[in-house]
């Protein structure tokens, strides 16, 4: 099992991030033991900055990319030298149940590249019953994991949400979590990895209320 902080992606993606923001979270990341996700934009120099476990994201932040532009984004993603892929899914297209042409994006995807895609549902935007199909669309797609959340949307990760979800596939809560407390109920409730601009802290605090000893 891995240690906490290797479970935790330390997160900068907002619409102001610079190439300076994205250096600050690798160096975090490196000294705290954190995986990081960024721009895609920033992959490239960032697989050369920092040894990194790195994550990206594509069709992001709203899902609604034409299916051909989205895999040729991941596969950039992955030839700029991302670890894995964070893609958006079409939360319009699954909520008038058009579930083919979801699961035909992510399919696009997951067959475009040859690592770790996991699936951002939007979960605060769907109702249970989507989330169901969200988490079938996934698992049938042969995503390795469901994300809850991009954290642009109203809303981020529950307990609710990671417990549904992981019926499905392993779970990465994003969106909300800022403190070892919030990312332990997370844990607890079965998510494998945590999302979040907030890695150091929850890193920090995780150290200091147990010890440092593995999850």
């Amino acid at each position: 099992m891995d240690t906490v902080p290797e479970r935790i992606e330390h997160t900068v993606l907002g619409p102001t991030t610079r190439w300076a923001d994205v250096q600050t979270v690798l160096d975090e990341a490196a000294q705290h033991g954190l995986r990081a996700c960024i721009p895609p934009c920033y992959v490239e120099r960032a697989d050369e900055y920092a040894d990194v476990p790195l994550s990206t994201v594509v069709n992001f932040p709203h899902g609604q990319g034409a299916t051909d532009a989205v895999a040729a984004e991941a596969t950039e993603a992955w030839d700029d030298g991302a670890d894995e892929i964070d893609v958006v899914c079409n939360v319009g297209q699954l909520k008038a149940g058009a579930d083919a042409a979801v699961e035909e994006t992510i399919s696009e995807v997951v067959a475009a590249v040859p690592i770790p895609v996991k699936v951002i549902v939007e979960a605060p935007l769907l109702t249970d019953g989507e989330k169901h199909r969200a988490g079938e669309i996934v698992a049938e797609a042969g995503a390795e994991f469901c994300k809850t959340a991009t954290g642009f949307s109203d809303g981020g990760a529950t307990v609710a949400d990671v417990e549904l979800l992981s019926q499905y596939r392993p779970v990465k809560a994003s969106g909300g979590v800022g403190s070892w407390e919030r990312a332990k109920a997370m844990f607890d409730a079965g998510a494998e990895r945590i999302g979040a601009s907030s890695g150091v802290t929850i890193a920090e605090e995780w150290r200091a209320a147990e010890g440092g000893e593995d999850a």
